[in-house]
């Protein structure tokens, strides 16, 4: 009998021994690896272990969950979760308590890029009702003057099969949430804020990546609410609530006289609610590529300065940069079913360049008028050609169609 005990207690510490190490469980509490969750003790290495952990889970176990529980709040200095050592049956974030940053930026251990990162995870998915908070507000007042570049609060490399949904993002020092070499990615519900007045923090921001969707979401920041980059393809928006901030924008492309593109971008049933800009496309003059294939549809304008913008002599904000020949070239964009107000006379804006222009833009059912009593709008065409039909403020470059039909 005592020898069956014996047998029984040695099976139970073994069991034991690799249910800590993550081989017999598929929950991951970051609670049992150490953390302390009281938002001043820094969490970092609880987080990385209990992450290391989960990634160790075998794949006849089923996907591994890590957990950050509610009513905490979690303290993290720059922190790297590598999916080099996870299998493809992914791993899921449960995010349910707060994620802070440092708040002053000379707490930070040294120069990042990004202060969360996620490399090389394919079937990541995160999610919850938790909130990750950047803790901006002294990186924006320190723009100028602070040693380190402002990082961004989430960044994504090379995360195929990427889900993010439910989470609240707020006050990130720069871009909230960057998703780059990354395809098959869902991005819904969630609401990403920062003051109108924050500089570059846009919310989400792509490059490099095709076949995203993005939808059921509020972005209210103090630039981009989303912003395709180069490399942007198959990019499919929907039900997106923007403001303030700077509108969906295609760009920039072109910097440094670089070559980029973006193409196959689908944007519906979008509002914007004050915001500077609502659809755009930028790009600086002396680059090339292309932005093509372009959709904004059934969009609702609210008080926006720029409603509708081609700015292909874009140089943020610049006025040093020099005109050049050549241009990423702008072409095959379609804008139907607009329906609001512009705070700005112009609400429509083709700044074109001669060579090679804007070609084949397409207008319909567009209805915006002006968010002040008595005053007057209008558009402004340079170098753009197509079609419009019921446009109003009518586009003077733009031949007037009969057309009820498109197709893109």
């Amino acid at each position: 009998m005592s020898y069956v005990l014996v047998s029984l207690l040695i099976f139970y510490i073994i069991a034991s021994s690799n249910f800590s190490l993550g081989y017999g469980q598929t929950t991951f509490n970051v609670l049992d690896y150490g953390a302390v969750g009281n938002g001043q003790i820094d969490d970092s290495k609880a987080f990385v272990k209990a992450w290391n952990a989960s990634c160790l889970t075998k794949a006849s176990k089923g996907t591994p969950t890590l957990v950050i529980p509610a009513e905490k709040t979690f303290l993290l200095q720059p922190t790297i979760f590598s999916g080099s050592s996870s299998s493809n049956i992914g791993v899921r974030v449960e995010i349910l308590g707060k994620i802070v940053a440092p708040k002053n930026p000379d707490a930070w251990k040294g120069c990042v890029e990004s202060w969360l990162s996620f490399g090389d995870v394919t079937n990541l998915i995160i999610y919850g009702t938790g909130e990750i908070n950047g803790q901006g507000s002294l990186w924006w007042s320190y723009v100028s003057t602070v040693q380190c570049p402002r990082p961004k609060a989430l960044h994504f490399s090379k995360c195929n099969n990427l889900e993010l949904s439910g989470l609240t993002h707020v006050d990130s020092p720069k871009g909230h949430i960057s998703i780059t070499h990354s395809n098959n990615v869902t991005i819904s519900n969630l609401h990403i804020r920062a003051p109108q007045t924050s500089p570059n923090t846009d919310g989400i921001d792509i490059s490099v990546s095709s076949h995203v969707n993005i939808h059921d979401s509020i972005i209210e920041t103090g630039d981009d609410c989303i912003a395709l980059n180069n490399g942007s393809s198959f990019i499919n928006i929907t039900n997106i609530a923007c403001g303030p901030g700077h509108g969906i924008s295609v760009g920039s492309l072109g910097v440094n006289g670089s070559y980029q593109t973006a193409e196959e971008i689908y944007v519906r049933n979008c509002s914007f609610n004050g915001t500077q800009n609502g659809a755009r496309i930028k790009t600086w003059q002396g680059g090339s590529g292309y932005a093509r294939k372009i959709l904004f549809e059934h969009i609702t304008l609210i008080a926006v300065n720029h409603p509708i913008i081609i700015d292909q002599h874009y140089c943020n904000g610049r006025h040093d940069c020099a005109n050049a020949t050549r241009a990423v070239n702008v072409s095959d964009v379609t804008y139907n079913d607009f329906q609001g107000t512009s705070s700005s006379k112009e609400a429509i804006v083709f700044n074109c360049t001669q060579t090679p222009g804007c070609s084949n833009i397409v207008m319909k059912q567009i209805n915006i008028t002006s968010a002040i009593q008595s005053q007057n709008i209008s558009a402004y065409c340079s170098n753009a050609n197509g079609t419009f039909s019921t446009t109003v403020p009518q586009v003077p470059c733009l031949l007037k169609t009969n057309s009820t039909s498109f197709n893109l």
